[in-house]
């Protein structure tokens, strides 16, 4: 949002009629949330059943997690297109130690695989943030470097849901309190982050990097660290991710969510993250990724194609880019019309 990231000043007004706008964005999607569901579930009532929630969570929970993260990244001007090949060498790893040494605790596993997605993340930062290669060509290479290195490892093997602890994929089924249990851990992770985004300086100092990159250099701000910490925080959370695929599914290969990067970027879009940094919560970008797999059930319940599911979600992800950059114009035209009236 170049527009609303250049006018955005540091005065409180700025600031109260930027998060203004965020939360009109959020209010809307919640309002399309709602639309959906009650249209859908008037055709076709077995969308609202308990069993149907229940999948529409599950199948949610890792697209939400992936969007967190993503959301990190792209605050600050960047992006990570790598994700999915993170989730998938993490995801294998992780599935294929479950199977050849049941002996290990599932807690070093994940542990583990945190880990694999935290070094993943360090190199996309050293060569986004220290070598300053624009952040869409390192990932794009990093998304094959990193897939690449996923099927040599596998050299074509599938580890299937029989050759791993029954207690490790209980964790993709199991519920607390009624609500599934990656879903809970996705919103404990979107709360955090959240609350970190919002309440910490390392949290703030990203929306400032994504505004002004010059300006927050000149303030005094590690803008490199900073750069590194999102990335991976961003490859953290997919290393996570890429378990909880394994629990969800069980059956895990060397192509693991191949292309499940455009849908994380279309959930953020959706979600009111500025693609060019600077603006946007976590808690959007969250509400995105609900709306994208909603509409992708909501449509599968309908009997919709599913090369047509493809080209809606394609519009809306258009439809959001389009509604960003009016809203940085508007918002842009009332920062200048209140700094005009200031100084009369």
């Amino acid at each position: 949002m170049t527009a609303l990231s250049e006018a955005t000043p540091p005065g409180h007004g700025g600031r109260r009629l930027f998060d203004r706008v965020t939360r009109v964005r959020e209010l809307g999607i919640v309002l399309a949330l709602a639309a959906l569901f009650g249209v859908t579930g008037a055709v076709n009532p077995t969308f609202l059943s308990f069993g149907s929630i229940r999948d529409i969570l599950l199948n949610s929970a890792i697209v939400a997690m992936l969007a967190v993260g993503q959301t990190l990244v792209i605050v600050t001007r960047n992006v990570d297109l790598s994700i999915s090949s993170i989730v998938g060498l993490t995801g294998f790893g992780g599935a294929l130690v479950l199977a050849d040494s049941p002996a290990v605790p599932i807690a070093v596993v994940i542990a583990g695989c945190v880990a694999l997605g935290v070094v993943c993340g360090a190199i996309n930062g050293l060569l986004v943030g220290v070598a300053k290669v624009p952040a869409l060509v390192a990932t794009l290479g990093t998304l094959y470097a990193f897939r690449g290195i996923d099927y040599a490892w596998a050299g074509g093997r599938q580890v299937n849901a029989a050759d791993m602890p029954e207690s490790f994929l209980s964790l993709g089924s199991r519920s607390v309190l009624g609500l599934p249990l990656l879903a809970l851990v996705a919103l404990i992770v979107l709360l955090a982050v959240g609350w970190m985004l919002r309440n910490l300086r390392a949290g703030r100092e990203l929306y400032a990097i994504g505004s002004n990159p010059d300006a927050a250099v000149l303030a005094g701000i590690q803008v490199r660290r900073r750069i590194m910490t999102a990335f991976m925080a961003n490859g953290a959370l997919a290393g996570l991710a890429g378990v909880m695929w394994a629990a969800r599914f069980g059956t895990v290969d060397a192509t693991v969510a191949t292309g499940k990067e455009l849908d994380v970027i279309a959930a953020v879009v959706v979600g009111g993250v500025a693609i060019f940094g600077g603006s946007g919560t976590v808690f959007g970008a969250a509400l995105g990724a609900l709306l994208l797999t909603g509409i992708t059930s909501a449509l599968a319940v309908l009997r919709v194609d599913a090369l047509a599911q493809t080209a809606i979600n394609g519009a809306l992800l258009i439809a959001a880019i389009v509604l960003d950059r009016v809203l940085a114009l508007r918002v842009a035209a009332a920062l200048r019309r209140r700094r005009y009236r200031d100084a009369r």
